[in-house]
């Protein structure tokens, strides 16, 4: 298992130059770190460079639902975002989700911003549906974020094994294995301090293989190499989630996939 994980380290690291990016680089302009100042960058690991972006294409149109699926009772477009929305007496019977039905997705790379206000929400990707639960429900990978900003960052699985990386971590899942944590991106508290409450958030996720990527605001959040062939998925449906429970509002835009 240990050669496995070697090698698939190793695989990571070769996957092209954009990724060797997210991984290694700081960008020119990044603050010195000073001992005990962690808003000047203690407790911080990789920032990413802002670059060129090429290969995208839009997968909402800014405009209508056209090409996304889901209960018209909480989903809606308003200011050219997509909007999920609960309230205390209007609540669904599960978490529920709005799904692109644009393909099922296996390496790719997805960029949105999003704005969540209250309780909890996550953008779902490699997921399946699960229609013997409800309608519009999905199991899967979820970037995860909350309004308290104590899960933001992490990856999670929905419906599945739970908390896979936490926000700061690079963790492995071996054969059947639950996740170890491997190394740090930074602590929790110093990543937090990059998050928007309340406001706009620059999301990127990059998958390849059975690696996962979480990028937040220019900040390497979360990193997940999945070795558990029984459990993982190399490909399936991206989404949106609306959390039952207290009362939230989630708001995504700008969204674009390159596979």
């Amino acid at each position: 298992m240990q050669l496995q994980f070697c090698r698939n380290v190793a695989r990571l690291f070769a996957l092209g130059a954009s990724l060797a990016l997210v991984l290694t680089a700081q960008p020119p302009n990044a603050p010195n770190t000073k001992k005990g100042d962690r808003k000047q960058g203690q407790g911080m690991g990789m920032q990413v460079p802002n670059q060129e972006e090429t290969g995208f294409r839009p997968i909402f149109d800014g405009k209508t639902l056209a090409g996304w699926d889901g209960d018209p009772n909480f989903w809606r477009v308003e200011d050219g975002a997509i909007f999920g929305q609960t309230e205390t007496e209007k609540q669904p019977k599960q978490n529920t989700f709005i799904i692109w039905r644009g393909g099922k997705p296996g390496d790719f790379e997805l960029k949105l911003d999003y704005k969540l206000i209250g309780h909890n929400s996550g953008i779902q990707i490699r997921s399946v549906e699960m229609p013997e639960v409800d309608k519009w429900v999905m199991k899967g990978y979820q970037a995860d974020m909350d309004a308290a900003e104590m899960f933001t960052g992490q990856f999670y699985e929905e419906r599945g094994r739970s908390f896979l990386a936490m926000r700061g971590q690079f963790s492995y899942i071996g054969e059947g294995k639950k996740s170890v944590k491997v190394a740090s991106f930074g602590t929790s508290a110093a990543l937090k301090e990059l998050i928007h409450s309340g406001d706009w958030n620059s999301l990127h996720l990059i998958a390849r293989g059975n690696t996962i990527i979480q990028i937040l605001n220019g900040q390497v959040m979360s990193m997940v190499i999945d070795d558990d062939k029984v459990g993982r998925k190399l490909d399936g449906l991206i989404g949106i989630q609306c959390h039952r429970g207290p009362a939230m509002t989630i708001a995504v835009k700008n969204i674009r996939i390159k596979e």
